[in-house]
């Protein structure tokens, strides 16, 4: 509309829109821009809600990370706060950075280095594959949700019918017995997933009418949110984001009053240098924190200041939860007479079985249960719709004629996801959203990131890449991140990659292990992903015409710059390119 003008922006200048005042609930403004020589030009129009409150919406994808995923040990500190250093941080600038200025879904960003576009694709593959697991989750939470709406909750108690004579009640304190479980484990794992009527991943059963109910609900709700865009999420994020923080201060300080609160926390800060020597320690805490500070939403302007921001709220976020788990887990250790590492756990384990247990110990527990599973869901809603949204834009913008059928590209989607999900909520159907958890973003994830980063630090280049940077925001990236973009994170993501490989350990649920088809079928579909890298890079490089050289220049070089490939100036083809940092 009349707010994208055309307008003349020279190459140092800051902020390229000059954006009407906005109020203080946001203003919404279509925005569609192509740069040209420092030229900008209103092309089109996609939504943009201009808010105040940008941030937040970025706030909440760190409540995610600290509310379901590894149990944030001192172990798990160290090398997490050193992966933000070296690789998150820096890797999320440039995400940022790449996706605002050039306005484009995860594969049609790659016009700046075409060879590397199925590094586009692996990523829609892994957030179509998390979508098939994750809204389970949301559907878990939700049936959490609909039990917390009663007198007395119903993980309190050993008295219920799916309990099993090893159950021991809250009130007890003889736990320090192998046979014996906890009513919030049995509800979760016999009152809802009914894990006991499945043998294993062979044994599934038909799905489970009441959670298939509340994955159907998740979906309705994914699909109206996808459907209507952005114009509302300015206003909800302020709760959505917020709440968190309000529920987990309040569990915090019910938490530290508690018996055996404090050498919970003392576990929690100290670091055991032995752990310290497992692969697997870093490797999941690499993989955690992709995820948490991934791909996120690239309307961001000043995305210098927002990647600081958010990444370090991110940590800071995660590192405020493991006091409110471990002093949980120091009353449970306590009150059961186990050791610490008995009780914890991680994965869905964390979030419906110890913070459930620990909700029960507050006054008015079933109103904080309502409260803490209503905020869960929003969390989880807006990370799914995050992760959906990358799919269906990413495709539609990579295949044009998907724009004029966007609402049905959607519904199938989200049907599409929602028929694989169903799968996750049979009586066995935790074992495969095991397999999906511990495949779909571990190794591939590293490995998506490992090539970004050497496409743009390497291909593209690191001084044409502050260049655009410059551009932006008006400063060139410091040298830290030029370092860190062409050097130390390629490096250490290649070193992270092949020790995921080397120290694979198979999936397991308990004592439950999973055959070794269940293993062979969980590596197909991580390698799936991944192996869209190579098979566009071949397809690409075929498909172009010339020589040898001539194909691989064409292949290296942005599309704005074909032309001069055609007189033979290919700057990827010069030592300069390659040693300027």
């Amino acid at each position: 509309g009349d707010s994208c003008r055309e307008k003349a922006v020279p190459e140092s200048a800051g902020l390229f829109l000059e954006a009407p005042e906005t109020p203080p609930g946001g203003q919404e403004v279509k925005l569609s821009m192509v740069r040209v020589r420092g030229v900008l030009k209103n092309t089109a129009s996609s939504t943009r809600k201009w808010c105040p409150c940008d941030i937040l919406v970025y706030v909440s994808v760190s409540h995610v990370g600290a509310l379901y995923g590894v149990v944030v040990s001192g172990a798990f500190l160290v090398p997490y706060l050193f992966f933000m250093v070296i690789a998150g941080m820096p890797l999320f600038y440039m995400e940022l950075a790449l996706g605002q200025y050039n306005r484009e879904g995860a594969a049609g960003v790659w016009k700046i280095c075409p060879i590397f576009k199925g590094v586009g694709f692996t990523v829609i593959l892994i957030s179509l594959y998390v979508g098939f697991y994750y809204n389970v989750i949301i559907a878990w939470a939700l049936f959490y949700l609909f039990s917390s709406f009663s007198g007395e909750l119903p993980w309190i108690h050993c008295n219920n019918t799916w309990n099993s004579p090893n159950c021991s009640d809250l009130n007890s304190t003889l736990l320090n017995d192998t046979y014996k479980t906890t009513p919030a484990l049995e509800y979760f794992e016999r009152g809802v997933l009914h894990l006991h009527e499945s043998s294993g991943i062979d044994d599934l059963g038909l799905p489970r009418w009441q959670l298939t109910s509340c994955l159907a609900v998740v979906i309705v709700v994914l699909y109206f949110s996808l459907w209507k865009g952005v114009k509302t999420s300015g206003k909800v994020v302020w709760i959505t984001a917020t709440m968190p923080y309000v529920v987990l201060t309040v569990l915090l300080l019910r938490g530290i009053t508690l018996p055996g609160a404090i050498d919970g926390i003392k576990a929690y800060l100290s670091v055991d240098f032995l752990r310290l020597c497992d692969a697997q320690v870093h490797t999941h805490t690499h993989t955690h924190t992709c995820i948490c500070i991934g791909v996120m939403v690239l309307y961001l302007m000043l995305c210098y200041r927002d990647a600081i921001i958010t990444s370090s709220i991110n940590s800071l976020t995660s590192f405020f939860s493991g006091f409110v788990i471990f002093s949980f887990l120091g009353y449970m250790s306590h009150k059961h007479n186990v050791a610490l590492d008995k009780v914890a756990t991680d994965g869905p384990g964390l979030v419906f079985i110890i913070y459930p247990e620990a909700i029960a110990t507050l006054p008015g527990s079933s109103v904080w249960a309502v409260i803490f599973f209503i905020m869960l869901l929003t969390l989880g809603i807006d990370s799914a719709m995050g992760g959906m949204e990358s799919v269906i834009t990413g495709l539609t913008d990579e295949f044009k004629f998907l724009h004029k059928h966007r609402e049905l590209f959607t519904l199938f989607i989200v049907v599409f996801t929602f028929l694989i999900s169903l799968i996750c909520v049979t009586n066995g159907g935790i074992y495969v959203f095991t397999l999906l958890d511990h495949f779909a973003a571990g190794t591939s994830i590293l490995f998506g990131v490992l090539i970004e980063a050497i496409g743009i630090s390497w291909f593209y280049g690191v001084d044409r890449f502050s260049d655009d940077i410059q551009e932006m925001i008006g400063q060139r990236p410091g040298l830290y991140w030029r370092l860190c973009w062409k050097f130390v994170s390629p490096c250490f993501l290649l070193f992270m990659v092949v020790v995921s490989f080397a120290t694979f350990n198979p999936p397991k649920y308990g004592s439950y292990y999973f055959p070794a088809w269940a293993t062979m079928l969980g590596w197909c579909l991580s390698i799936s992903s991944m192996i869209m890298v190579p098979l566009y890079a071949f397809y690409k490089f075929c498909s172009l015409p010339g020589s040898f050289c001539d194909k691989l220049a064409y292949a290296i070089t942005p599309e704005t710059e074909h032309h001069l490939v055609e007189r033979g100036e290919v700057r990827q083809f010069t030592l300069h390119h390659w040693l300027v940092v």
